[in-house]
């Protein structure tokens, strides 16, 4: 590792004028290409203390050994030539795009003497008109199909050409109509060049003017009898419309534009480009990007620009090109599009109509686009076992992590604070080892306090479940995890002055399962019939794993991991590892991946370990981390979303959702059940005077709402359809 002081310019040798810079390693290979608007203070940026730059940052200053620059005149040279030094020497700290799939394309090589109509992927060649990419070849075909019977060029090969020429007979579209001929000489060279540019002028979207003639001529032949070129003219039309017709109009003024939309986390970045000509989307590309340096969503635009129209002239350019974000300074990149263009280019967001529709429709394409990139990613069985091995030898582990967990708190601002655990086995999600907690211990906003609760309580069970088996005290001796190692009465206190309250009241571990662990906390944790503040994912995917009781059913927390994974960073680690020291657990490892620079913490250790941002390992425990955040703020969402629908009636003990929906219809509101007697309460079907007493002393005990107000008119409004709708939506509200 090279210190960036080594190599760093003298001051005053840095000049302040705009120009492109180059960082080089040991070897002399460059590393990184960049430019600026003054090369000053952006170089001297590089040079501060090392704890203050981003660690992608980081590590290139580090591993590079010297670094170069070049004065330019105006920032549009700059961007030229920091294009032509990305494309040359090919940086490993630049951004690089590169294509998800191959692009076919619709190609007229001009550059013949008879022009060919083909499909082409790859790199485009001088003097040979393109249309597209298209998504599929096929799409290709069909739309040229439909189009040789009014443009009859060439789309044989070289081959065939010369054969045909040598025989002086055609091939077959040669007789069914569908190509002039000119290797026998039905037509010239000038007019089959004629006929290749009026197919390139139709697909780039000159299609008026060319209907409007052939309708014209249709309408002359009918007038002069000829209809049997009437009839052709009519078909041919017919073709050219059908044609069209496979790209719907997205923009009615016919706008011919580039819409770039990127879709990004801190690892990746996916770029997805519709081609819109005419108003129709002629064509569609993506590229899925790692992003080695620091950039933002602008940054990444101005790449995607360079990597669109470095190499691209006229036409190929739009007029429009929409974008997310503008990058900044706006006017260099402009200018260049300008000057590769030939006339004006219009760089901006669009803001509103048709356009903003459309962008958000390319949006969700690179959305999708990086989603399925990322599911390739990780259903690579040999990615996730490399992922495993890195994550071991940078955490200092025995073994891959075979079984991941990993925990995160959720709240809004100190309310309804919440936990989940995502179980990752093999480097895939076991969706049928999610669980969700509930915080009870306490009241407020401590994230590092609700994670050592969480922890506790997920360990707890652990050790209840394996002394059940007789297997704890074998491994506690073993491990020397002395008397501590064993759930008693004498850890509860413990755990109680650190905020839980599970083991409040606990009378060892004989106690039957749901009451082991006394009070609310550990009934939700313990109970075999889990409250809903916490319990697996919704719609498990796969079996389970791991021991099972005698009734099949697996044992909830009886599967330790070894490795335990928090969101969070050096506190938050702390509390997770104090928690499984408190129980005696000493075969667990921990970590934290801090979300700002994705910095992995260790127990007891003053720096983070940094993984390199290509570590698969680094994706792996991002990739948990965002599951378990996701699985938890769902979980906070809707508790929040069912406190807010809460009335009067939810808090009745033994009331379900059936007999408050029929005590609603009955008695048509809240106001008028609280005004009901018991009698009267008990004639609704399905409710015992012992439940209607009851329900009855709830409402008695809850004030009654105040009454709604029509603010136009003053008008007091009664509660009497209240009722009804709050029964039609599972409410009761009063």
């Amino acid at each position: 590792m090279a210190d960036p002081s080594s190599y760093r310019p003298k001051p005053g040798q840095i000049p302040e004028s705009p120009g492109v810079y180059k960082f080089r390693d040991e070897h002399g290979r460059v590393i990184y290409v960049g430019k600026a608007k003054s090369l000053r203070p952006r170089l001297s940026s590089y040079f501060q203390d090392l704890t203050n730059l981003h660690p992608r940052t980081r590590t290139m200053v580090t591993t590079a050994a010297a670094v170069e620059w070049t004065v330019v005149s105006t920032e549009v040279e700059a961007l030229q030539l920091e294009y032509s030094w990305i494309k040359e020497f090919d940086p490993r700290f630049n951004v690089k795009y590169r294509d998800d799939k191959s692009y076919p394309s619709l190609a007229v090589t001009m550059n013949e003497e008879f022009p060919r109509v083909q499909v082409m992927r790859g790199a485009k060649k001088k003097g040979v008109r393109y249309f597209g990419p298209y998504g599929h070849a096929w799409a290709i075909r069909e739309t040229v199909d439909l189009m040789l019977r009014v443009f009859p060029v060439r789309t044989c090969s070289a081959g065939v050409f010369k054969r045909s020429a040598q025989i002086g007979r055609p091939c077959l579209l040669g007789y069914i109509g569908k190509c002039s001929a000119p290797c026998v000489g039905r037509v010239t060279a000038e007019e089959h060049r004629e006929l290749a540019e009026e197919f390139c002028d139709f697909m780039a979207g000159r299609t008026g003017t060319y209907l409007r003639r052939l309708e014209q001529r249709m309408h002359e032949a009918a007038e002069d009898m000829e209809y049997e070129k009437a009839a052709r003219l009519r078909d041919d039309i017919g073709a050219l419309k059908r044609a069209m017709e496979k790209n719907a109009v997205v923009l009615a003024d016919a706008t011919d534009a580039d819409l770039i939309a990127v879709a990004e986390d801190e690892l990746e970045a996916a770029v997805q480009i519709f081609h819109v000509r005419g108003g129709r989307v002629r064509g569609q590309r993506g590229w899925v990007t790692d992003k080695v340096e620091a950039v933002d969503t602008a940054g990444l635009v101005e790449h995607a620009l360079q990597q669109l129209y470095g190499e691209e002239r006229g036409d190929a350019v739009p007029k429009e090109v929409l974008v997310p974000a503008v990058p900044d300074p706006a006017e260099p990149v402009t200018q260049w599009l300008t000057e590769r263009r030939g006339s004006l280019v219009d760089l901006r967001i669009p803001q509103r109509g048709d356009k903003k529709d459309l962008m958000q429709t390319v949006q969700r394409n690179a959305q999708q686009a990086l989603a399925l990139h990322k599911t390739k990613r990780a259903s690579d069985l040999t990615t996730r076992s490399r992922a495993l091995e890195e994550i071991a030898e940078a955490l200092g582990l025995d073994s891959a992590p075979l079984r991941v967990e990993c925990f995160d708190i959720s709240h809004l601002q100190g309310d309804d604070v919440v936990a989940s655990m995502v179980v990752f086995e093999d480097g895939l999600p076991r969706k049928s080892e999610y669980r969700r907690f509930q915080i009870k211990s306490f009241a407020g906003q401590d994230d590092v306090r609700s994670m050592h609760e969480v922890v506790s309580r997920r360990f707890r069970r652990y050790l209840l479940e394996k002394q059940k088996t007789g297997e704890w005290e074998e491994q506690a001796t073993g491990a020397g995890g002395g008397p501590e190692a064993t759930v008693t009465p004498g850890v509860a206190g413990a755990q109680e002055s650190a905020g839980a309250t599970e083991d409040t009241g606990t009378t060892g571990i004989t106690a039957p399962a749901g009451q082991a662990l006394g009070g609310p906390a550990g009934q939700a944790l313990d109970s075999p019939s889990a409250s809903p503040s916490e319990g697996p994912a919704d719609s498990p995917s796969e079996g389970p794993s791991g021991p099972i009781d005698e009734e099949g059913r697996p044992k909830r927390f009886a599967y330790p991991p070894q490795l335990v994974v928090v969101d969070g960073g050096k506190p938050q680690v702390a509390a997770a590892q104090r928690a499984l020291d408190e129980l005696g657990v000493d075969d667990v490892a921990v970590c934290g991946l801090a979300k700002r620079l994705e910095e992995v913490w260790l127990p007891d250790e003053e720096d983070p370990v940094v993984l390199p941002r290509s570590s698969e390992g680094l994706y792996l425990l991002q990739r948990v981390r965002d599951e378990a955040h996701r699985f938890a703020i769902t979980y906070q969402r809707s508790k929040r979303a069912k406190s807010m629908k809460a009335g009067p009636l939810d808090t009745v003990p033994g009331l379900g959702d059936s007999r408050k929906q029929a005590l609603l219809k009955h008695f048509g509101s809240v106001k008028r059940l609280r005004a009901a007697t018991v009698e009267q309460i008990c004639e609704v079907p399905g409710v015992g005077r012992k439940t209607a007493e009851t329900v009855a002393a709830a409402l008695a005990g809850s004030a009654p709402a105040a009454p709604a107000v029509n603010t136009a008119t003053g008008e007091i409004i009664e509660d009497e359809t209240a009722g009804a709708a709050s029964s039609s939506n599972g409410g009761t509200r009063p």
